[in-house]
This record gives C-alpha cells, structure tokens and sequence, in this order.
C-alpha cells in the first residue's frame, strides 16, 4: 500500500492509502477534540444532526435519494474517544471507481456529499433545527441510559468512572446524562461553529486512487471551510502510579445473577517510552486470547469463572482485566488473577506461550489490512499518538519481542482499583 500524509487547509490532514485490493473505498472526516464533561454529550450529539439534513439536501428522504444515486453510497455519523480525545465526524463507503461506469466520479461526489454534510447544515434563521437536535438529543440520551443493559460492559464503565474519576478518561465517548438532558439548538449551533473553526481535522481514505488527486478533490470540497485560530493543545494525561497508597475498592449491587469482577491497573514506567509491540504481546500471554493465563488457568483449569481477559489501552497506559465470576467465587478468581501476574512477573512463561502470544497478536494486526474499517481506525490512533507504522511494520517488531520484554512489563504494572457488580440480598439468596 503507498501513503501519501500531507496537509489540506490549515489544520487538516489527510492520510491516503493507495490499494487495489478492497472493491469499495472508504473516507473518514473526523473532527479532534478533547475529551472532557463538559462538551462530550455536545460532541457526541452533533454528527447525528448534521447527518438529518443539509442546505441543498435538507431531510433524510432528499439525503437517501442522493446516496442510491453515488450507486448505494453509506455515510454514518462516528463517535470514537481515543484515550481523552473524542474523535466525532462521518465513515463512507462507497464503490471503488474500478468497477463502475467510465466518468462516475464516484469519490468527488461522495466526498463532495460527505464535507457538505460537515459544512453546509440545514439551518432556520442560522440555527439548527429545534426538531431535529431534540430528536437526536433525545436518542442519545436513550443510549446513555442503555449501557447499564449489558452488565459485562457496564462493570468496566463503572471501573473507568471511578478509578479515573480525576481525570477526562472517566467521561464516556457518549458523554453524561445531565449535560445531555441540557442540549438546545441554539447552544448547539453556536457550539459547531466553534467546533468546526478551531478543531484539528483529520481525513482518512483508502482505495485505488492516487493520493494526490484524493488531495486535490478533498481541497477543493473544503475550500470554504471555516478556520480560525486551531486548537492543537489536546492530548492524553498518563499517570504512572496507582493514586492511593491501597487499592481502591467500588461495588455496586443490581438484579444480576452473574458477578462481574473489574480489576484497574496502571501500566506504570513502561509508559514513559512505550513499546507498542511488547505491550501487545504481554497482554497476550497474560489475559488476552485462548492461549493466554488467565483463558487457560483461571477459566479452563480451575473453572473460578465464566470468562476471563484482560485488556490494555496504550493511549492511556491502563489495563482492564474482566471476569464474570459466581459471587461466592469472586475472591478465590480475584487471587488466582494475581497470582497468573505473578508469575508472569516472574517469567514463568513457556516458549508456547510466547511464541502463540506473538503469533496471535501478529496474526490479528495483520488482518486489518483486508479491512478498511480496521485500516481507518489504526490510523486515526496512531496519528493521534505521533507513531508512523504501518500494521505489518508493528506486526514485524512483535516477532522481536522478547521474554524480558514480557517481564519488564509485567513488573511495572501497579493495580490501581478494583470494583465488583454483584446481586442484591434477594438475588443472592
């Protein structure tokens, strides 16, 4: 695949990925921001009310008719939080330009139609629509209050909410009830155009054509588009030690038959240079994957739960591990998860579990190239963080990691908090 990274406007820049692969071709439109309480319901609202109805296109009838005729064109609203950044703005899809009718122009006029969505909104009087912005205030609100509906994803929420309750990573990508219940047009509009004016812009597209007419074509589209003075200050707060000198504990009680046990760690002074390779491949041999400790120990050979994994964010140098337990069980997992880190920490690690934890984190980042999908967002984070490789670059420096490697890892993690759903008096009894 070739690339082309270059800047479109002021504050706007395109990665293009040239390949004859895939018979469709994606772009992503997404505006950065930081993540915090105050604006994330905000952020997360707005690409669902642009997307209801443009200047030219006004209503989601006239918007249908336009995509059936870019040949089925999609284009979706998208709400990523990428360590304590929100990422909002549009994914298309549309058929690649090899396999459709000599002049189609098939990507200037989705990309035409994708920044007319971002720029040109159906306005009354300058202002967003009343309707639609409470019609889609009102769906993001049932989608806030929908998470608690599974409970396995619910428990690592409340972990994040409470573990990093001083910091913007405890805010979800959806962003809170209570500023959301506060959303009204004209605060939404004024808060766009701010948004649209001083916001980094980073595009994304993959398919077959050349990067440098891709950046022609997404010039022109964005030629009148608003920029003032850019807001480049946005990033990620990594903290490398536990906040308290004990680990914090946090349990919540529901109508579930099923405990969920959320164990946070931070992963410390590894984080001060991070090695993306050797933090993928720890993960693996400790909790991640059918042939990790935990999968294999906790869950196969001592059955102390239902499921056990563990998870790592390289943006905010944290670590998840997820178990659904009996709750009369919870302890006796909880200490059997210590005790498969403490033996990684020790670098009781086989040549089997290292070499199938290396070949499961290569095999996996070599599937994003068949995926467009999996391509944008590998970009879009790794942008985000200042790395340049590519997913076969990172999958060539995993096949290096080494045992130490694994070790030196493990020994740095520090558990930070842990939290436990479990049933109320009735449930238990």
């Amino acid at each position: 695949m070739e690339t082309v990274r270059c800047e479109l406007i002021p504050g706007v820049r395109l990665t293009a990925l040239r390949s004859d692969k895939f018979k469709t071709g994606c772009l992503s439109i997404n505006l950065i921001t930081q993540l915090n309480r105050d604006t994330a319901a905000l952020n997360a609202v707005l690409p669902f009310v642009l997307r209801r109805g443009t200047r030219y296109h006004p209503d989601m009838e006239t918007i249908a008719a336009e995509l059936d005729s870019l040949y089925g064109t999609g284009i979706e609203p998208s709400v990523r939080k990428i360590g304590e950044i929100q990422c909002i703005g549009f994914y298309a899809s549309f058929p690649d330009e090899r396999y459709l009718p000599e002049g189609s122009d098939v990507f200037e006029k989705a990309a035409n139609f994708t920044c007319e969505l971002l720029l040109a909104p159906n306005t009354r009087g300058g202002l967003f629509l009343p309707a639609y912005v409470e019609s889609e205030k009102e769906k993001l609100l049932d989608l806030i209050q929908s998470r608690v509906n599974d409970k396995r994803s619910y428990a690592k929420l409340r972990l994040i909410e409470q573990m990093c309750c001083y910091e913007d990573y405890a805010v979800s990508r959806f962003g809170t009830e209570d500023v959301a219940e506060g959303i009204y047009y004209q605060k939404l509009t004024k808060y766009y155009h701010s948004l649209i004016s001083t916001s980094p812009v980073e595009i994304f597209y993959c398919g077959s054509l050349d990067g440098a007419e891709v950046k022609d074509i997404l010039s022109d589209a964005l030629s009148g588009m608003t920029r003032g003075e850019i807001n480049y200050d946005i990033g990620t707060d990594i903290r490398m030690n536990a906040v308290e000198d004990t680990v914090r504990s946090f349990t919540d009680e529901m109508a579930v038959t099923q405990g969920k046990l959320v164990l946070g760690y931070r992963l410390g002074e590894c984080m001060e240079e991070p090695d993306i390779a050797a933090l993928f491949v720890f993960n693996a041999v400790f909790g991640s994957g059918v042939t990790s400790k935990l999968f294999m120990n906790v869950r196969e050979k001592l059955s102390l739960c239902y499921y056990a994994g563990s998870t790592v964010d390289t943006h905010k140098g944290l670590m998840l591990v997820s178990s659904g337990v009996d709750f009369d069980k919870a302890d006796a997992a909880k200490a059997e998860i210590f005790a498969q880190l403490d033996a990684v920490k020790r670098g009781d690690i086989t040549d089997e579990e290292l070499d199938a934890a290396r070949r499961s984190v290569a095999s996996d980042l070599r599937s994003f190239l068949d995926s467009q999908g999996e391509l944008e967002g590998f970009y879009l984070a790794n942008t985000l963080d200042g790395l340049e490789f590519s997913p076969d670059e990172l999958a060539e420096l995993v096949r290096e990691v080494s045992r130490e490697d694994v070790i030196a890892i493990a020994n740095s993690v520090v558990l930070d908090a842990e939290y436990f759903l479990k049933g109320d008096s009735e449930d238990e009894q």
